[in-house]
């Protein structure tokens, strides 16, 4: 790979190119992130100690907050850093590793979202065989094929990219090496990785997200049949907050993924970046937390418990 290539660093733009908002947007997101880390970090402090969060739902929204914490640490402090500096100079060994490590999370957050509604559809389609089938180690079984999943099309998308020749422009035109800005830096005709890369992300994609879509369609039919109103409600909100995020996550993520490089807007790709990258895996927290009473109680009890 080296043989092929002149180019030995890459230089990422950042979060923005006006110099009269870089300390706007260094200021901004890293609140976001500094947020971020304290949300993923306290459900993963409340689920550890609470013995009442040692269930398979919560089991996966531990993994989803830890998978969080790394997907925005591989992304943000680079970027606030090439920010604040006006532009960032990235070997090309560390933009292959961060290329990869991102993908990696970013696949194997879609593959535990789609983990994570078949458990909720098991829960309330099949509640009485619910406890004996999804059981400690299916759940970790499940986990680790998510991130072993990730790690393989990873890999398939990271050699795809970076077999390309680079000898020049090197400005990726994003604030982290990603697929589309980097293979449109390319001195030869990426037009068949460009396809091949566009039809393995969208059989995974769209696969996933048709498990997840067929999930809740067995989930609202089931919920519809529910005769207590209150029943109804109380199965509707454990499961609205993870759709929140699946609709934000692959709302945002196919805009970016599911379109051809060629096609790649940088202006466009910064924004939907910032919204599945930065802003989803900050959110999850919020979201869940607002709409769990279980898992409100146990933060109040981990941080404030003279209260309890």
């Amino acid at each position: 790979m080296s043989n092929q290539t002149s180019v030995t660093q890459f230089i990422l733009r950042g979060f923005s190119d006006d110099p009269a908002l870089r300390i706007v947007s260094v200021v901004f997101f890293l609140f976001v992130y500094l947020f971020g880390l304290l949300g993923n970090l306290s459900i993963i402090t409340a689920v550890i100690s609470e013995g009442r969060l040692h269930t398979p739902m919560y089991f996966f929204l531990k993994n989803l907050s830890f998978l969080d914490m790394c997907y925005t640490s591989v992304t943000i402090p680079k970027a606030l850093v090439t920010t604040l500096m006006g532009s960032g100079v990235i070997s090309y060994l560390e933009c292959v590793a961060q290329l990869y490590t991102f993908i990696t999370l970013c696949s194997t957050e879609c593959f535990l979202l789609t983990a994570m509604a078949y458990d909720r559809c098991l829960a309330i389609y099949r509640p009485l065989l619910y406890g004996a089938t999804m059981n400690h180690q299916l759940c970790c079984e499940l986990v680790v094929m998510a991130w072993v999943a990730g790690a393989i099309y990873s890999a398939f998308h990271t050699t795809n990219t970076f077999s390309l020749p680079f000898c020049g422009p090197n400005i990726v035109e994003h604030f982290f090496c990603d697929i589309s800005p980097v293979m449109r830096l390319s001195c030869t005709d990426y037009h068949l990785h460009e396809v091949v890369g566009f039809a393995v992300s969208s059989c995974i994609i769209m696969s996933s997200f048709a498990l997840t879509v067929l999930s809740y369609a067995r989930i609202i039919s089931t919920i519809v049949q529910i005769p207590s109103v209150d029943g109804r409600w109380k199965a509707f909100s454990t499961c609205c907050s993870h759709l929140t995020t699946v609709l934000l996550f692959y709302g945002t993520g196919s805009f970016m993924y599911l379109r051809p490089a060629s096609r790649y807007s940088p202006t466009q790709g910064r924004l939907a970046s910032i919204f599945y990258s930065v802003l989803t895996p900050t959110l999850n927290p919020v979201i869940y937390c607002l709409r769990n009473k279980e898992m409100k109680a146990a933060l109040q009890r981990v941080y404030c418990p003279r209260k309890h």
